[in-house]
């Protein structure tokens, strides 16, 4: 784990401006910034960055948070993988907590294979570019598939020569581990001798999501060569084929804002589309899609749409990996490019406008397409029609999260339909597969208790309540007001040298918060400010708690001034007065507790009209005394409270 002092360094040197700048571009609006948002579609900038507390927030669609939430949200990186990137733009070497001996070993050796990697990178492009070879034989190639300059720059793709042992030479003349040069793959060793793996091909570098050179595949360019056609890295410590997807490190963004992935099959289908203007797309490689990228895929859309080449071949690959797609909660449809094209030929032959026309008219239901190709194949078999009745009900069983219910209700409808059966029998026999599942899951729970824990669904419509809470929660906007005040204003001193905060807090002891967010982030508050670490807005957003970082932030989002800019929120409306931070602590104050009042005030009057006589009385005085308290609150801040 990255150590406390790190991430204190990082977070220390984050300029929220400079790093978002990379992905937006924002211009000077005040003491803020602003944008178009990178997380929805919009013409008018509502995107506002504030430098001075280090947070964005978005008008429209309602994002928020700081620069290490962006990276998370924008670039889809994980907590650690986010400070890492901060720490490589700010020079900052990332110290770990103690590790293993075989945990440094393995850190030592995956740093060593990117560094060889990015060499050979390089390598390649400068052969590519700058030599003979290069240009009369991989450039041609290249001119003739169509690829320009400005893709192949992006996608930095490279030439290997034919020479035996080029790049192993100049991966020893500087210095590089020959012991790792083997788990590359870029050379190999014959006869005591190190010789190149790729030679004479067209390379392409593989990303990882963070930019780094992972792999390459290699093309081969001679018609006559009967070696394999694409010769790919080999599993190591960063390389894993079910991993990754070419081009995501290019596409992330685009299948972001445009909330659909486009899946093909090969290297240069992505980049023909690319150069297209379609870079919403990434390739499987050719292979059975796995977990891992259906999540990595899930990360940035829950719409994929697959798109491979239309013969028989193309419609198998195609089917791979439906079910885990389904378990994964994504929407899956398909396109098949006819006249046994692929899309990279498909795209050069029509153009990008009749290519995207093409796949949004051409767009299949995974499921339903499955059916209708094996129905085909049933031909009146009752044992075959059985078989595929079983298989559909096991596919979609798959479909088993909650918020998917009306989908699997629409499937099961259709699917029965074109087999020609039962809706309730397809119905039962879905429920059936996905009791058999947590059964075999939890092999100790009975198939009852599995029946329990899994509910079957029913064919029967469901109602769609129209009773929707609207109402905003005066109580949670307060509470919300004082912990921003306390934060904000905490390590400053009262009048008679006591901290804010503590000032505050012995105030709040009997008026205690209700809403458990606000009570966790000041309970987090309390912990470091009761051990020295002077809390502030700009510390608790890095917190270790992810669920203190986003509700610190929403606290401080660039609409919420300071406590008097809550007015209209809160529904009062005061006379001006000098202002002053005494005064906003204060009045914060005085308004969560007229409101603790106020609710007092409510609850004492409910219990007033069912009491019985006998303790009407008593209840009464409670109601006189709480109205002058409010009274007096009301008069001390020179309020009126109105509904």
């Amino acid at each position: 784990m990255i150590t406390p002092q790190t991430i204190q360094q990082i977070t220390s040197r984050i300029d929220i401006i400079d790093v978002v700048g990379e992905f937006v571009k924002l211009k000077k609006r005040g003491t803020n910034y602003l944008g178009n948002c990178p997380f929805h579609n919009e013409k008018s900038p509502s995107f506002t960055v504030s430098p001075a507390k280090e947070i964005y927030k978005c008008f429209g669609c309602g994002k928020s948070g700081n620069t290490i939430t962006f990276l998370m949200e924008h670039e889809k990186y994980s907590y650690v993988e986010a400070l890492r990137w901060l720490a490589a733009r700010y020079h900052i070497e990332v110290e770990e907590t103690e590790t293993s001996p075989a945990q440094k070993i393995a850190q030592q050796v995956s740093d060593s294979l990117y560094a060889i990697n990015s060499f050979a990178m390089d390598f390649f492009t400068k052969q590519y570019w700058e030599t003979e070879a290069g240009e009369t034989i991989a450039q041609s190639y290249m001119q003739h598939r169509g690829f320009l300059r400005p893709i192949i720059e992006k996608f930095k793709i490279g030439y290997n020569p034919s020479d035996r042992d080029s790049l192993a030479k100049a991966l020893i003349k500087n210095q590089f581990n020959p012991e790792l040069f083997a788990r590359t793959g870029l050379v190999v060793e014959r006869n005591g001798e190190w010789q190149d793996n790729y030679r004479d091909r067209i390379i392409f570098p593989i990303h990882n999501t963070t930019g780094k050179i992972i792999g390459f595949g290699a093309r081969q360019i001679a018609k006559n060569d009967k070696s394999p056609k694409y010769i790919n890295t080999p599993e190591n410590e960063i390389y894993s084929k079910s991993k990754i997807l070419y081009g995501s490190y290019f596409a992330r963004t685009s299948i972001n804002s445009k909330d659909e992935c486009l899946l093909v099959e090969g290297y240069t289908d992505v980049v023909s589309l690319h150069q297209a203007g379609i870079e919403n797309v990434v390739a499987s490689g050719g292979t059975s899609l796995t977990m891992d990228q259906l999540r990595l895929i899930k990360k940035y859309t829950h719409n994929l749409t697959i798109i491979y080449d239309g013969d028989a071949a193309g419609i198998k690959a195609a089917l791979r990996g439906l079910d885990m797609a389904l378990e994964e909660g994504l929407n899956v449809q398909l396109v098949l490019i006819p006249d046994k094209e692929d899309p990279d030929s498909y795209v050069n032959k029509v153009g990008p406008e009749a290519f995207n026309a093409f796949v949004q008219a051409n767009k299949k239901d995974f499921i339903l397409f499955q059916l209708d190709v094996q129905l085909k194949e049933v031909d009146g078999d009752m044992n075959k029609k059985n078989s595929l009745v079983n298989q559909i009900a096991e596919t979609l069983s798959k479909i088993n999260k909650a918020e998917d219910f009306t989908k699997l209700q629409d499937y099961v409808r259709k699917c029965a339909g074109l087999l020609r059966i039962d809706e309730t029998g397809l119905t039962q026999l879905v429920n059936k597969f996905k009791r058999d599942k947590i059964v075999k899951e939890e092999k100790k729970m009975s198939y009852d208790e599995a029946a329990i824990l899994m509910p079957s669904f029913s064919p029967e419509p469901i109602e769609e309540s129209n009773n929707l809470d609207l109402l905003v929660d005066k109580d949670l906007l307060h509470e919300k007001n004082l912990v921003r005040t306390i934060i904000e204003l905490g390590t400053e001193l009262t009048p008679k040298g006591k901290l804010v905060a503590n000032f505050l807090l012995e105030e709040m002891e009997a008026f205690p918060l209700e809403h458990p967010e606000m009570i966790h982030v000041l309970d987090a508050y309390k912990k470091w400010l009761f051990e020295g670490k002077m809390p502030n807005s700009k510390t608790l957003q890095y917190h270790e708690d992810p669920r203190i970082q986003k509700w610190v932030v929403e606290l401080f989002a660039p609409e919420h001034e300071v406590s008097l800019r809550w007015n209209d929120k809160l529904g009062i409306v005061k006379k001006d007065e000098p202002r002053d931070y005494m005064h906003e602590v204060e009045v914060s104050l005085m308004y969560f507790k007229l409101r603790k009042v106020k609710k007092m005030i409510e609850l004492n009057q409910r219990d007033l009209e069912n009491a019985p006589e006998k303790e009407q009385m008593q209840l009464l005085q409670i109601h006189k005394h709480l109205k002058d308290v409010e009274k007096e609150l009301t008069k001390h801040i020179g309020t009126v409270i109105y509904k």
